[in-house]
């Protein structure tokens, strides 16, 4: 069995280490490219609007990732409250976008480790943490604990890709799996769409740290994936997620080899019915049009979703804090 790199850190003693300097980042709040600078550790909001304690909004077996993460027992997904990103079309709006509501969710750095705990106990392969980048700082807290505890799953850091650069090296041997998406091709549909500015600049900055740190390829046990980066890419109607320009990108900055999981399961939700452009589910003609870019750029390992799973992947999170997916 191959045991995450963070118990490493953990012996060597560098794990409390990171965890002790993660609050210095939080008194001038530098966790993404955002930079708002705020002291979160007297509790005041960033950007992100989110304070000291993390939000943990849901936590379960999960089923619909991958299926080198999911395997047989389910990935063991934490989801975070709120995000330093304000997608229009984000499905998971109703606890990242919902703040005030969300603040009752707020978490001690103990209970979070409990959690990652009792999700090892219910065997699941790994520790999901799903939109961590606005509490990086205070996960890695909750990861010394739970290691000093027992954890002995692989972590993986599910991320929007609008990270630091300096955050992912602190990352460097805690996650062992890395999965980020690439959203936009372009800096512009960043701005527009997710109120970030140079998308696309800093999360190939982010992405680059990733794969200098865990490679091309994917380490195995088993059927499922102990380690390696997994990069996602979701479809968006009238190619407003510029998909060329992130193919290009992965194929020609970093390396052919890298796993990409290309998604379908666009819908027009949240705010999505603002923009006329966002306001409809991709054609096939345009899902077409994506796959055939992969072997443009030989883009040959990773995954595809069939093109009708637009309707598999909605959650519900308000009416099931513990399995928000009714599919999986």
């Amino acid at each position: 069995m191959l045991l995450p790199s963070y118990l490493k850190l953990f012996s060597s003693g560098e794990l409390l280490h990171r965890a002790q300097k993660a609050d210095t980042l939080l008194q001038a709040c530098s966790c993404c490219p955002k930079n708002c600078l705020t002291n979160r550790t007297v509790n005041e909001l960033g950007k992100c609007l989110s304070g000291y304690l993390p939000i943990v909004s849901s936590y379960t077996s999960h089923f619909g990732e991958e299926p080198v993460l999911s395997g047989s027992n389910g990935a063991g997904n934490i989801f975070f409250g709120n995000c330093n990103l304000r997608c229009l079309f984000c499905q998971n709006y109703e606890i990242s976008q919902n703040w005030k509501a969300e603040k009752e969710h707020e978490v001690s750095f103990e209970r979070l480790a409990d959690i990652m705990l009792e999700l090892q106990e219910r065997n699941c392969h790994n520790i999901g943490l799903v939109s961590p980048t606005h509490f990086s700082a205070q996960i890695l807290k909750s990861i010394f604990l739970a290691a000093q505890k027992g954890l002995r799953l692989p972590i993986i850091y599910n991320t929007n890709g609008y990270d630091s650069v300096e955050m992912i090296k602190r990352y460097n041997d805690v996650a062992d799996i890395y999965l980020p998406d690439l959203k936009y091709g372009n800096n512009e549909s960043g701005k527009l769409f997710s109120q970030a500015d140079n998308y696309f600049e800093f999360a190939k900055l982010a992405v680059k740290e990733m794969y200098e740190q865990v490679g091309d390829e994917l380490v195995y046990e088993g059927e499922v994936v102990v380690r390696g980066l997994i990069i996602r890419h979701l479809v968006l109607p009238n190619d407003l997620a510029e998909s060329e320009k992130v193919f290009e990108f992965i194929s020609k900055e970093l390396s052919p080899k890298i796993h990409v999981s290309v998604m379908a399961q666009y819908f027009p939700t949240n705010k999505s019915g603002r923009e006329v452009l966002l306001n409809r589910t991709i054609r096939v003609s345009e899902y077409e049009r994506v796959l055939d870019l992969l072997d443009t750029y030989n883009l040959k390992n990773g995954w595809t979703q069939e093109y009708e799973s637009e309707g598999h992947y909605r959650p519900e999170f308000q009416k099931n804090r513990t399995k928000p997916f009714p599919n999986y």
